[in-house]
């Protein structure tokens, strides 16, 4: 086992005003507030979801807290102008998920009833099946971005959910306590989730260093992983953090057995397929849990919290929803879905 190593925040390339003073203002040199500036551009631009500026910006900000890029001074995450900033595009954010994602319709605030409202939900998602293309159709090619821009989240797996613990209580805290605790490895280093990813990029020849191929991620892909960090952050919106969790183990399984079907037809060998059949046992497990543990406990404790339950779960098959259309639609058409088509 390799210690995970990180890139730097040098290393990271602006793509607008707003990241720019955003990496000026981690380094302590910014001439305008980055709020200021984002204020501004937030003004002309008319999909924040979709805005590759917004979604770097809000990524290195996210990443501050992380520690999960060098370069970043400690003393940082605290800067008042960065948390303005933050504040800011939260907000836009915020405001753009929840104008887009549909709301569910909400159960009574019961286990069983929230467990069977969300499995529907989960059920109900129409949304492009990445994994039954990998299975049947993904070149190596193909693959090779599908790792690229999956590093983004899952060399960081669980740590955006794991913000919710200490926000939990009982039935509830302990329901994600269990879930996390298999996401860690369960006390064994060399099985961390994003370990055993990092060896599956290893042994399909690409770099594990975390943030390597941020400047290779369109916004979408960003947008994904920030949903979780904004959801998982923000203390009022544990509901949500929770229901995207539950929603994010209720579409597990059954994609990674499938993704790892793809892999193997494709030739790679245990050691990258090895993260994927982890999964499909696992979260077969995580996904009754999570739908009803923990998101239906904490309903059936915290009424009040039942809307976001629901809000976080639809946007969690939202968003995730985008990123695949977004690699789908790039290979239907021939095309690179990375930024800079690197892996081309």
């Amino acid at each position: 086992m390799t210690a995970l190593a990180y890139t730097a925040l040098d290393s990271i390339t602006a793509r607008g005003p707003i990241s720019d003073a955003v990496i000026a203002q981690l380094h302590g040199r910014a001439d305008t507030p980055p709020a200021e500036v984002a204020t501004a551009a937030l003004a002309t631009t008319d999909d924040v979801i979709h805005d590759d500026d917004v979604q770097l910006a809000l990524f290195l900000l996210y990443a501050s807290s992380y520690g999960s890029l060098t370069g970043m001074d400690p003393a940082r995450e605290w800067d008042a102008a960065l948390i303005a900033a933050r504040l800011v595009l939260e907000e836009a954010f915020e405001g753009a998920l929840r104008a887009s994602v549909p709301g569910p319709d909400l159960p009574e605030p019961a286990v069983d009833a929230v467990g069977r409202a969300l499995f529907a939900l989960a059920e109900a998602d129409t949304g492009p099946s990445l994994s039954r293309y990998v299975a049947k159709k993904a070149t190596r090619e193909n693959m090779t971005e599908f790792f690229v821009l999956r590093s983004i989240y899952t060399l960081r797996e669980a740590d955006p959910h794991s913000w919710a613990i200490p926000r939990l209580h009982g039935r509830a805290k302990a329901a994600l306590v269990e879930i996390q605790s298999d996401e860690y490895g369960g006390g064994r280093p060399e099985r961390v989730h994003a370990e055993i990813f990092a060896r599956a990029m290893r042994g399909a020849g690409l770099d594990d260093t975390y943030g390597a191929y941020v400047d290779d991620a369109p916004a979408i892909t960003l947008a994904s992983h920030n949903t979780m960090s904004l959801f998982g952050l923000n203390r009022r919106l544990v509901g949500a953090i929770v229901g995207h969790l539950a929603a994010f183990e209720m579409t597990s399984s059954i994609p990674n057995r499938l993704y790892a079907e793809g892999l193997r037809r494709l030739e790679y060998g245990d050691d990258v397929t090895d993260y994927f059949d982890e999964h499909v046992e696992a979260d077969a497990v995580h996904e009754q849990i999570a739908a009803r543990d923990l998101a239906g406990a904490l309903a059936e404790d915290r009424t009040d919290l039942l809307p976001d339950i629901m809000f976080g779960a639809a946007a969690c098959l939202a968003v995730d929803g985008w990123a695949a259309a977004h690699m789908l639609d790039a290979w239907g058409r021939g095309e690179s879905a990375l930024r800079t088509g690197a892996g081309r």
